[in-house]
């Protein structure tokens, strides 16, 4: 763990560079992250920080034989349920300058996207946390307490950045009257009882002004629907999803179509591809073009699924291998929730607090692919060349392309 030290001589030698390279207690301070007395912002961020990568939470931390050499408990938790501090301003802040360095290092016909879904943050035990509501498992068909982690990130294929998050509750929950309502906390938690495309919307206007750049947003079908893809579309960016087959219905030379209708209606595809079945233009209501391509379902092999795209330059080829990007987001929940002990680490109550512990796990995953990054180029070109000449050649044709350098 870290001491009271000055600047970033208390962080780990892993951790140090990529604070360096990110600036990222600049961004801290550009966000507003300010104390008068006591230990600074940047000094209790990087402790909070570390801590996440030790596998211990901090109550633990504080009765091991070390915890006399940090601060009290209640200095930690001060500064993560301050309603004043603006997290979102310092991910998106973050984010976007991440995003920027990532695309300088890449090829300019590389497809460059905005993903965004929603994964459950689970809090079924607790009680008294604020805004906690209660949503419906579709996996298990009960009712647990959560929230829904709605998030939204950027990615080129090779890298996933997390730019905005927001934790949505039940319009029905009631929000503490005591909080200010000037401030950060306050803005959130009136965020949190909003419907989420309206909220989607606010992340893209927010991420387009920070200056993150992206061609498409790829979305699940529990968000493809044509009053949230006029709004993407009116913002210039193309929209690809999964579209669910419910009451939705497409107009083909004046006549309004089911998902099912149109299936039928759509020629098939050639293509060497034997998932791909078929493919058709068609109009939304709203007036929207939009191309649907039909592929078959992996595992119910007589099903099929629906992808839609409002770009109909593409061909099918492109729609299914850039709609595969948005398995990215799918593998950053994972991390966040199983090694970084999102929704474990810090157990309160209050909503600034679990805002503030997730936007500290959100940039962490990119300092720990950064750091695994470097480890592998630090293995010399010789060393290399003699692992790959003794090696047979079935592993020489999976080693990876990153593990050497000249």
């Amino acid at each position: 763990m870290i001491n009271d030290q000055p600047g970033l001589n208390q962080l780990p030698n892993e951790l140090k560079s990529a604070f360096q390279e990110l600036n990222i207690l600049k961004f801290l301070r550009q966000a507003g992250f300010r104390k008068r007395l006591g230990l600074s912002c940047a000094y209790l961020f990087q402790l909070v920080f570390v801590l996440l990568f030790h596998q211990r939470n901090w109550f633990r931390l504080l009765e091991s034989s070390k915890g006399d050499s940090f601060p009290g408990k209640d200095a930690v938790y001060r500064f993560l349920n301050h309603t004043g501090f603006a997290w979102r301003r310092f991910l998106t802040s973050l984010g976007t300058a991440t995003v920027q360095k990532v695309d300088a290092l890449t090829s300019a016909d590389r497809d460059s996207v905005f993903i965004v879904d929603d994964s459950m943050f689970e809090r079924n035990r607790s009680r008294a946390v604020e805004l906690l509501a209660r949503f419906k498992d579709h996996a298990t068909g009960t009712f647990y307490k959560r929230f829904r982690m709605l998030t939204l990130g950027w990615s080129d294929s090779h890298t996933f950045v997390p730019l905005d998050f927001s934790l949505l509750s039940s319009s029905k929950s009631a929000m503490n009257g005591t909080i200010d309502k000037r401030s950060h906390g306050y803005k959130r938690r009136q965020e949190a009882l909003l419907p989420a495309p309206q909220v989607i919307v606010s992340m893209l206007d927010r991420a387009l002004k920070a200056g993150a750049t992206a061609s498409y947003v790829l979305m699940d079908s529990w968000f493809t629907y044509a009053p949230l893809i006029g709004e993407i579309v009116a913002r210039g960016l193309d929209v690809i999803g999964m579209v669910k087959n419910d009451n939705k219905r497409f107009l083909i030379q004046g006549q309004k179509l089911s998902l099912k209708e149109l299936y039928t209606a759509a020629s098939p595809v050639a293509s060497k591809k034997r998932g791909i079945l078929r493919s058709i233009q068609t109009e939304l209501p709203s007036g929207i073009r939009v191309r649907v391509v039909f592929v078959r379902h992996r595992s119910k092999k007589n099903e099929w699924l629906a992808i839609l795209t409002t770009d109909l330059t593409l061909t099918v080829e492109d729609i299914i291998r850039i709609y595969a990007i948005r398995w990215d987001i799918e593998v950053f929940f994972k991390c966040i929730k199983s090694l970084l002990r999102l929704q474990k680490e810090f157990q309160g109550r209050s909503y600034d607090l679990l805002i503030s512990h997730s936007t500290l796990c959100f940039p962490a995953t990119s300092c720990w692919r950064g750091s695994i990054g470097k480890a592998r180029m630090r293995v010399p070109l010789a060393a290399c060349f003699i692992s790959c000449a003794t090696k047979s050649v079935r592993w020489i044709g999976s080693l990876p392309c990153n593990s050497c350098w000249i």
